[in-house]
């Protein structure tokens, strides 16, 4: 079983554009705005559950918010931890060419009680885990050591579970600076925050790659850099390989991450190597972007064997990126 945990979940509320966006203008809709209870651990569990794999989604919400009704309604194994606060929605506004403009309200605030409720479901339900995988954004006034506190809960109810981690900014540098990350799941912009990189450094693969190892020389098992319509990187300690995406129409950028993470675990359950776990995220990282609003593909969706991976030279790599 593949448990996630999502810290700030939403509602994602997503319009569909006719024609691009122009602020200031009144604009209409293509088709009625759709509404799906999201976050970037409960994207990963319905994508996983799509494909066949057990997977149970920790979120931060009342068992009675209109949040947690979405969730039901579509069928996904939740374990609710309330919080005061309904939770937050985010709307989306994606053009026709696939453009997306994203207006993300604020999450509930997590006392110390709400805290200590995380921990204990984290160790509750990682003791049948095989992973788990800490997704998202934190709430405001959230420590950023949050994260770590989660993977020692869950280590210590199942010292052999794997842990992946997609989440950005000081709460990815806490998790990778207290060690034991098995997969890293940046974009090229969080992997450069981390690693103190100029804006816009991750400028090719060959960038990407360095970028992609220097985070593996920190300890982390696996990175999983994605690069929207460039593909993905994929570094560990023995491959260095490099995915590009087949043509895709993009629709919306939503959940295409989320997508990807997925993929990945999807073929690492079913015992894929290093190429093959590669493919199937890029694979679902596209379908995922081919669909409206926050995309969940299936298996149907996401064809593996349109995806071109391409092992990279380690020696061609060895440039780092420029610091600040």
């Amino acid at each position: 079983m593949i448990l996630t945990l999502t810290l700030n979940p939403s509602i994602d509320r997503t319009v569909e554009l006719g024609a691009p966006l122009e602020r200031g203008a009144v604009q209409r809709a293509v088709a009625a705005a759709s509404e799906v209870a999201a976050g970037k651990g409960v994207n990963v569990t319905r994508v996983l559950t799509a494909a066949g794999v057990r997977s149970r989604a920790i979120v931060v919400s009342r068992d009675d918010d209109a949040f947690a009704a979405l969730l039901a309604a579509d069928g996904v194994d939740a374990v609710h931890v309330p919080v005061d606060a309904p939770v937050r929605t985010n709307l989306a506004l994606t053009e026709a060419d696939g453009t997306t403009t994203k207006v993300n309200e604020p999450g509930a605030p997590l006392d110390d009680r709400a805290v200590a409720a995380v921990l204990a479901a984290v160790s509750a339900h990682a003791a049948s885990a095989d992973w788990l995988v800490v997704a998202g954004s934190l709430p405001v006034g959230a420590r950023p050591g949050l994260v770590v506190d989660v993977i020692a809960a869950a280590r210590a109810a199942r010292p052999g579970i794997r842990v992946a981690v997609d989440t950005s900014g000081a709460p990815l540098a806490a998790a990778v600076t207290a060690g034991g990350i098995d997969l890293a799941k940046p974009n090229d912009e969080e992997l450069e925050e981390l690693l103190g990189l100029t804006h816009g450094a991750i400028d090719g693969p060959g960038a990407a790659a360095s970028a992609a190892r220097a985070l593996v020389g920190r300890g982390v098992g696996a990175v999983l850099l994605t690069l929207g319509g460039d593909g993905a990187i994929l570094a560990d300690g023995i491959a260095l390989l490099r995915a590009t995406p087949p043509p895709t129409v993009v629709r919306s950028t939503v959940g295409a991450g989320d997508a990807s993470l997925a993929g990945w675990l999807i073929a690492h359950v079913r015992g894929d190597d290093a190429a093959g776990r590669l493919r199937q995220a890029v694979a679902h990282g596209s379908a995922a972007a081919a669909m409206p609003g926050t995309g969940f593909p299936t298996p149907d969706d996401a064809d593996a064997t349109r995806v071109d991976v391409e092992t990279l030279d380690h020696a061609a790599a060895v440039a780092e990126p420029q610091e600040h």
